[in-house]
């Protein structure tokens, strides 16, 4: 247990090495810094994922009281009323009604429709890339991308795009482990600026409709039951954190990857075609999202070890993408790896509903940088921010020439 210190910026530079002591003391253990019981094995993590024993939120059953737990300070509120009404911490009956009317929004068709745009985004940001003979691949590709995708999806105007990045970041901080007070006041004024300006969003689209995402939620109905004003806040909100941190980090992360396995690079560059294969690998490799939380709901039993209720567990993505029981050498990258069933976009009935704009946004900057820069190369080591949950680097500079 000593080699698992999500503080450590040694284990925050390389984890896996830790992750391989934790498979190998068993199937679960308790971590104390946390109050959590850490779950490191693929098969487990999996069944856990879909576990209806677990929860991401209890208050649907339990208050705070009866569940053994202290309710959040007061003036962390307008976070946690954000938060709380996202579906991604929620459970059904409300997570039930929210996905289905979000995904009436969110449909295949819907963002199968943003290819193109996804497409020529990504060949005008690697072209200025190149014409700048290279720079930060994190501030002028991995960001930009995304977050124009997802605020074009929702109607936000580019003039009013600048702080989304920003207002996410802060957001994010609190889903580190034990985050410090500043962090959660950052989050909390995030929260308040980001919520005060979708209101008035909304609100204009109650007045003038148009064909994005806003108005689609606003429109979308089931039987009567419509999305509340909380509702539609909250899950624009994490569309945008959940619609791009993930694909910055994956991207910047892959990257950092292939360039230390200069092999795998040449295979890609010599076939482009291995590009949505290679992105499957990358997110195994170098996991964006290291760690998902549950509460235990009622008792569970792993491996003979029983975890009462109102226990927390967490889920380590990242080591279970590293099993060896599901990949065969795992520590080796593998770009033509076919059975990959990383868990890297989640399980059950919270995976992640922007899978697919994901892969799409990826597989664009991918290939536009293959194609575009066809000898980047990286310009200086890059260092790893410190987070654990959301695992990313402060940047990567790169040479296109």
């Amino acid at each position: 247990m000593t080699a698992f210190d999500p503080w450590d910026p040694a284990f925050l530079a390389d984890p896996y090495p830790a992750y391989a002591e934790l498979r190998a003391h068993g199937r679960v253990q308790y971590y104390e810094p946390t109050n959590q019981w850490l779950v490191p094995h693929h098969a487990d993590v999996s069944a856990l994922l879909r576990d209806r024993r677990l929860g991401r939120t209890y208050q649907h059953r339990f208050t705070h009281e009866d569940f053994g737990r202290t309710a959040p300070p007061a003036e962390h509120e307008p976070f946690h009323t954000l938060n709380d009404h996202g579906m991604l911490d929620l459970e059904p009956p409300d997570h039930t009604r929210i996905r289905r009317l979000v995904s009436k929004a969110f449909t295949p068709r819907t963002v199968e429709q943003l290819r193109p745009y996804v497409t020529k985004l990504a060949g005008e940001l690697v072209d200025r890339l190149v014409a700048e003979g290279g720079g930060d691949l994190l501030t002028d590709v991995a960001e930009p991308l995304p977050v124009a995708v997802i605020a074009e999806m929702l109607g936000i105007p580019e003039s009013d795009r600048a702080p989304l990045r920003p207002w996410s970041a802060d957001i994010c901080g609190m889903y580190e482990l034990n985050p410090p007070e500043d962090v959660a006041e950052r989050a909390v004024r995030a929260s308040v600026e980001f919520s005060e300006y979708l209101r008035e969003l909304i609100a204009e689209r109650r007045k003038n409709p148009g064909d994005d995402l806003i108005s689609g939620l606003i429109a979308a109905h089931d039987e009567g039951d419509r999305l509340t004003e909380q509702e539609m806040i909250s899950t624009c909100v994490l569309l945008l954190n959940a619609g791009h941190e993930a694909t910055v980090n994956a991207t910047v992360n892959g990257w950092y990857a292939l360039f230390r396995n200069p092999e795998q690079l040449a295979a890609l560059r010599t076939d482009h075609s291995l590009a949505p294969r290679a992105v499957e690998e990358l997110m195994r490799y170098d996991t964006p999202l290291q760690l998902f939380e549950r509460w235990v709901l009622d008792e569970i039993e792993v491996d003979g070890t029983t975890i009462p209720r109102g226990a927390e567990i967490a889920l380590l993505f990242g080591s279970a993408n590293h099993d060896p029981a599901t990949f065969p050498n795992p520590e080796r990258l593998d770009l033509t790896r076919a059975d990959n069933p990383h868990i890297s976009f989640s399980a059950g009935i919270h995976y992640c509903i922007g899978a697919p704009l994901a892969r799409i946004e990826l597989a664009a900057s991918m290939t536009a940088l293959l194609e575009k820069a066809p000898t980047l190369t990286l310009a200086a080591e890059p260092q790893r921010k410190p987070n654990f949950v959301i695992r990313g680097l402060e940047g990567l500079r790169v040479h296109t020439a």
